[in-house]
């Protein structure tokens, strides 16, 4: 690195994440910060970009790679590198950092917001009661204390699903090959089993993900597993879209395997607010079909989706821009840490 400050840049940034990302990088870096994703910045303005502060919603693959010549450093705000090409940076000796640890309780507590609201129909409710429908018809409940929840993922934001889970008085069963090797005991001094992803599905009467967007999760919930699924059971995702087959779950929700959906993540998100501009894109058809799945899924009543926002808390995103802060001065001082790289 030269002497002089780096020239960074930061995707779909807040008022107060820039106040706080100048007054702790100030020294070190040009800081320029917009609002929008990468893909809306001219290729022409990326060139002397070093160091890259980017969001989920921002793509960095082999365009943009191009276009950053100069770049070293990638410090995604985020635990999720799937918006990052690691085998381009890797080859190009670009170094990608995330944010391992951030939303642990936002993103538990979040789901269990999500389970709460589609066990007990609070949604449905509400919508009601503002309309001055104070009947109770059609929304009885069912209580958590002696369900069996299954958790697919044990790292740390499953584990803090685990928690509070038996905090409920539900069994839990987990799936995670990984976790499941490493950390035998954990099951014992958390009071849960692993078991294989068969005897979850069968086993559970609602099925959480916590699972990382990977080759081998791609639609792990598809068809074949919801097959599986007990009937009159419930599906909640706060981890990545992919790992669902919407197409699947609408089918489940149709055949009565799914009592009940929420998501705060789904394939083709990072569409929505660009439902116009797809139609010139190269693979538009299959874009859009995801949306229209997703429109579908948003009018059902036992449905709830929103968007992306589980670790949206005040605490968790100074925990975020707090680490990618830390990233980036480490990276710069000759000692990077929290460093990301392809799996294979």
């Amino acid at each position: 690195m030269t002497q002089t400050k780096a020239y960074a840049l930061a995707t779909e940034t807040k008022e107060d994440e820039v106040r706080r990302l100048t007054e702790k990088l100030g020294t070190l870096v040009n800081l320029r910060a917009i609002n929008t994703t990468l893909d809306e910045v001219p290729l022409a303005e990326l060139r002397d970009v070093e160091v890259l502060l980017p969001f989920i919603h921002s793509k960095v693959g082999p365009t943009e790679l191009d276009a950053m010549p100069n770049l070293k450093i990638i410090a995604t705000r985020s635990t999720g590198f799937d918006h990052i090409d690691l085998n381009e940076t890797e080859e190009r000796g670009i170094t990608v950092c995330n944010v391992p640890g951030y939303g642990e309780t936002a993103v538990a507590e979040y789901t269990f917001a999500l389970l709460l609201n589609i066990s007990r129909k609070v949604h449905l409710a509400d919508s009601r009661t503002k309309r001055g429908d104070y009947t109770l018809e059609g929304l009885r409940g069912f209580d958590l204390y002696g369900r069996t929840i299954g958790v697919i993922g044990a790292g740390a934001i499953g584990l803090r699903v685990i928690r509070i889970a038996t905090g409920f008085g539900m069994r839990v069963l987990v799936y995670d090959e990984v976790q499941r090797k490493r950390n035998r005991l954990l099951a014992e001094v958390l009071g849960f089993n692993f078991v294989q992803l068969d005897e979850l599905l069968r086993e559970a009467d609602v099925v959480t993900l916590h699972a990382p967007s990977l080759p081998s999760t791609y639609h792990m919930i598809n068809r074949e597993a919801l097959s599986k699924m007990k009937r009159g059971s419930y599906l909640v995702n706060t981890a990545r879209g992919t790992l669902v087959d919407t197409h699947a779950v609408a089918w489940a929700l149709d055949t009565g395997i799914l009592a009940g959906v929420g998501l705060d993540t789904f394939e083709g998100e990072e569409f929505l607010q660009r439902e116009e501009e797809l139609l010139g894109e190269s693979g538009a058809e299959e874009k859009l079909r995801m949306l229209v799945q997703n429109n579908m899924l948003q009018r059902r009543p036992n449905v709830i989706i929103t968007p992306h926002m589980a670790f949206n808390s005040n605490e968790a995103l100074l925990r975020i821009l707090d680490t990618t802060i830390e990233n980036v001065q480490a990276f710069l001082t000759g000692d990077p840490q929290n460093v990301v790289r392809p799996r294979r």
